[in-house]
Formats: C-alpha cells, structure tokens, sequence
C-alpha cells in the first residue's frame, strides 16, 4: 500500500496540478490508489518518500536504460553543469551525438535534435507531407506516438488507460488525415493502401509495440510494411522511441533488419534528461530549415546537459554490448514472463507475455496478444490486483497493463530472483479470490 507520506504529497498536488501529475498514467487511474511519490533512485532501485525500496522495471518508462543515478552519467550532467546548461548556440556535444546516431542507425544520415519523442514524430511527420506532397498519413490501432493532434487518433498508452479512445480538441480535419488500421494485420493495411494508396505520405509504426503492453511484431510484418510502403510512394517512419538502443544497439532496424525512411529517438539518447531527435535519409533531412522550407525548431533542443548524459550513456551501451548486455536484459526478461506465465497455469490463471531486448510485456490475457485488441482484452482488473501485490511486495511494475516493462543493464541475479519469489506470493494469493 502507498505511505502516508506519498498520500500526504498526493493530496497537495492535485491542488495545484492538473490530477495531481504531470501526466495522466502517473495517476494510477488504471490500477486504482494512490500513486508513491519518489525521493531517490539508485541502480535498479527506486526508493519512495515513505521511505520504501522497489525494484524498479518502470526505469521513468524506459530511457533509463544504465538504472538509476548511474556516478559515470551523474558525473557527465554535473561537470557539463558547471559550464552552463543552455547557450543558444551550437555545441559540440550536438555533433557529436549526432554521428553516434548516424553509426549506430545506419539509415540515418542527418540528424535535427528537440526535446521529446513527441516532437520527434510530430517533426517527421511534417517532413514526410512536404517531402511527398501528400496529406494522409497511417498509423496502427493502439501504437502512441506522443500527444500531437495527428496521433491521438485510436492511441494507446495513457490514452486507453483513461479510456478516452480519442481526445477531445482535436480537430475533425485532423483526425480524418490520419487513418488507422490494426497492427500485425499485413491483408488491412494493403487493403488500406491499395484504396488511399496516392493520398498517403507516410505510415508511422512501433517497430515492437510498447504502449500495448510488448507486442512484437510478426515474421515478415515489418518487411510487408516497407514493401507496401516503396510500392506506393509514402514513406516509412520507424518511432524507435522506446526500441531505440533497446533491442540493441541499432535499435529495431538492427533487429529485424528493416531500414525506415525517417525514425524518431526518445530519452533513452538522454539517459532520461528531456531530450529526443529525429532522423533519417540525406536527401529527406536537407528539406529541414536552415537548409531546406520545412520549420521546426527549438530554443532547448540538443542542451549540453542531455547531450553529455546520452553520450555517456551510449559510449557505455557500446562496450557493454560486446560482453553481451542485450542478451542478458533480453534472457532476465524472459525468465520474468516465463515465471509469470508457469505460475498462471500453476494456479488457473489465464496469463501470456512477452520479452525482447530490454523490453517486456506481462498479460491476464488467455491466448498471445498480438494486437490492441487482444491486448485490450486482458483482465486489467486482474493485473490492478498484481501490480499493488507486487508493490506491497517491493517490486515496481508499470501502473496499467497496457505499458511495456523495462530491465536496465544493472538489474541483476539477486533482483530478478527477488522478483520471481515475489511472483509466486503474489499469484498465489490472486488465485484465492
């Protein structure tokens, strides 16, 4: 149960701020109670104001991919701090971020740097119309792209968590420019394509869903969309938000061996200070001003603060993954799901999952969940239970059922073994009524 303090601190923001957050899912609307409120975090451990240790796999959803307060990154913000932490004007740190990209993705050529992945897809998304001359663009039934009017059409994530399967203030004009169709379903998006084909800039696509639970995508998916994409003229947008440098370290194109036209980054190539980017073709970079008509710019994009921490962070990736870091988040992650999953059928719970790279996805559902739909259909009341039992038990999984978990590099033997024995209390006690 959340401490008095977290509730104390609860009831005094929510006069102040909208719902008492920052933003909606922090709210615990679709699990139910108070959310806690963090003091601190360490390594893979998050410690609330009450004074309570979890085991963290919500790592400030995802970008905290070293843990929490790694002292290399730490060190990297404070002496970049010292210096200034905004100018302006340009920094090498900028430039320097921008080629670790380009090497590590090699569909991307050029670099513009914002502030977060929500700028990074509504920014592509600008691109992609006036480089095609196209208005529509396509995205998939559950996949979130950040809170931009053209994405909060048939979203995930925190929209469906609140049940708002669209937002009000969007325009009709702009909703009818996006059109929707579900994921993993390669006959409905040719369908899509083979009527709307000419009209369509771009199709935008979780590469692994994230913000349905972690839906992978299926054999050839992704090599369908990028056909179907080539054989109409639009452009293929990877948001590697969360995949990026999760599944490895040129993100789901390095995994599935699929190049995308533009792909967007979120706080992961900021170690979780607010930072994002987007990328892609020379050619496709060039029509961004100062070089080309398209607009987009930003007072705090590329900051000192966020670029020196990413770098850091990245360079870390790199040596880690030759010890074989990925396939020890990714191994880690499947012994959660497969603990989850045997202990389902272990005490007569319909349970399924997922986990690849540093992504994971746990489900009350029976059945694989390939889509919104079957995602949607888990038993959310079911998994409310579990995530509080599992709180109470010192584990921090995300606050609604449709959210990815994330595994650090610092999660270890002795927390994922802590994890597992919490597991079985847990599912022990949800199969007593």
């Amino acid at each position: 149960m959340t401490g008095q303090a977290s509730k104390a601190a609860y009831a005094k923001a929510q006069q102040v701020l909208v719902g008492g957050v920052n933003s909606p899912v922090r709210a615990f609307r679709a699990v139910g109670g108070t959310p806690y409120f963090a003091a601190r975090g360490e390594g893979p451990y998050l410690y609330d104001i009450d004074g309570n240790r979890y085991i963290d796999y919500l790592m400030s959803w995802g970008p905290l991919i070293w843990g929490h307060a790694h002292p290399d990154i730490v060190q990297a913000v404070t002496e970049t701090a010292t210096k200034g932490t905004s100018f302006g004007v340009p920094t090498e740190l900028e430039t320097e971020m921008a080629e670790t990209i380009c090497r590590f993705v090699p569909s991307v050529e050029k670099v513009r740097m914002v502030n977060s992945g929500t700028e990074a897809t509504m920014s592509a998304i600008r691109l992609a119309r006036a480089a095609t001359g196209r208005q529509y663009i396509v995205k998939f039934v559950g996949c979130y792209h950040g809170h931009a009017d053209s994405f909060l059409v048939k979203a995930g994530s925190g929209v469906a968590a609140l049940g708002l399967p669209d937002s009000p203030g969007v325009p009709q004009t702009t909703a009818e420019r996006t059109l929707t169709v579900p994921y993993n379903d390669e006959v409905a998006l040719r369908a899509l394509f083979a009527e709307r084909g000419s009209e369509i800039a771009a199709v935008i696509v979780e590469p692994v869903a994230g913000n349905m639970g972690c839906v992978r995508p299926r054999p050839g998916y992704l090599e369908a969309v990028r056909n179907i994409a080539n054989e109409h003229g639009a452009l293929l947008i990877f948001d590697e938000v969360i995949t990026g440098f999760r599944l490895g370290l040129g993100g789901a194109q390095e995994r599935f061996g699929v190049k995308a036209d533009l792909t967007t980054f979120g706080k992961v190539i900021g170690a979780g200070l607010p930072v994002g980017a987007y990328g892609g073709r020379r050619d496709l970079m060039q029509m961004i001003a100062p070089e080309g008509p398209v607009y987009q710019g930003g007072t705090l994009s590329g900051n000192p603060l966020a670029m020196a921490a990413g770098l850091t962070s990245l360079r870390m990736l790199e040596e880690a993954a030759k010890r074989g870091i990925y396939e020890q988040m990714e191994a880690y992650g499947k012994r959660l799901v497969d603990t989850f999953c045997d202990l389902g059928k272990k005490y007569g719970i319909p349970t399924t999952g997922d986990a690849i790279g540093g992504m994971f996805g746990l489900f009350f559902h029976e059945g694989p969940v390939v889509d919104f739909a079957t995602a949607s259909a888990s038993n959310q009341s079911l998994y409310a239970r579990f995530f509080h039992g599992m709180l109470a038990e010192g584990v921090a999984f995300a606050p609604a059922q449709l959210e990815s978990g994330f595994m650090s590099c610092v999660h270890g033997e002795s927390e994922i073994e802590q994890t597992i024995a919490a597991m079985e209390r847990v599912m022990a006690s949800l199969s007593q009524g």
